[in-house]
């Protein structure tokens, strides 16, 4: 936030951000505010998974099970706020049910008690769980994003279940909020050229996450200010605390 507005210190930004300007009540500089979007360079989708013994192999199995047996289901996460957590407390609020959070520090020590069975379900980033359900140790669901992907090619998308459900984390870059405007055009400029790269996009792709298209600075803010509210409604109707 102090650095020179010079060009020469990027931070790499993500969807955490945007959770924590809502999350936080107090804190020492405000994301939206102090940092000038310049581009933004993935998605990162997630996936609904469960363990294989659990007696469910679709979104409406799992939803009427839930039902069935309120506060009975232990939802594992990466931390209180993540992308994991408001994942899961949207699709809590979207379908009326009544899950146990079982937060962890991290996804994969989360990961670990889902394939031990100690937790049953998870809204985990592709890029983690993928390998996994490959291999038939976790039984996908669905995928948060609002389109099948290429590397989950079967699974179903939330919303066919409920309805304008879409959660995804993503990765982009922003400068000190002064930096002038040339510099921030030809840092975006050459952001927009790496994401339009084959051989980034596949590479991408082989870790479950999507490419986004060339995008202005101004086109990025709106996705961040979009992103931030959207996750303030969910946190604020979901009664989430920080840790």
């Amino acid at each position: 936030m102090n650095a020179p507005a010079d060009g020469y210190t990027i931070l790499l930004t993500n969807a955490q951000n945007t959770i924590n300007s809502a999350l936080y009540d107090k804190l020492n500089f405000n994301f939206l505010r102090d940092i000038a979007p310049v581009a933004g360079i993935d998605r990162v989708p997630l996936v609904m998974e469960v363990h294989p013994s659990f007696p469910a192999n679709t979104v409406p199995d799992f939803i009427a099970y839930a039902k069935a047996n309120p506060g009975k289901i232990n939802m594992a996460s990466a931390g209180i706020g993540g992308p994991q957590y408001v994942a899961g407390e949207l699709f809590k609020f979207m379908a009326g049910v009544d899950l146990v959070h079982v937060p962890y520090r991290g996804s994969t020590p989360a990961l670990t008690d889902l394939l031990g069975g100690q937790v049953q379900v998870m809204f985990d980033v592709t890029p983690s769980s993928v390998p996994h359900i490959k291999a038939g140790k976790l039984r996908p669901l669905a995928v948060t994003t609002t389109a099948r992907l290429d590397v989950l090619p079967d699974v179903p998308v939330m919303a066919d279940f409920l309805p304008g459900y879409e959660a995804s984390a993503w990765i982009g870059f922003g400068v000190p909020k002064n930096t002038p405007p040339e510099i921030i055009d030809t840092l975006n400029k050459q952001f927009n050229a790496a994401i339009s790269d084959a051989t980034i996009k596949a590479r991408l792709a082989e870790l479950g996450a999507v490419a986004m298209a060339p995008n202005s600075p101004a086109e990025f803010a709106k996705h961040i200010a979009d992103d931030a509210e959207k996750w303030a409604r969910v946190i604020k109707a979901s009664g989430i605390k920080p840790e």
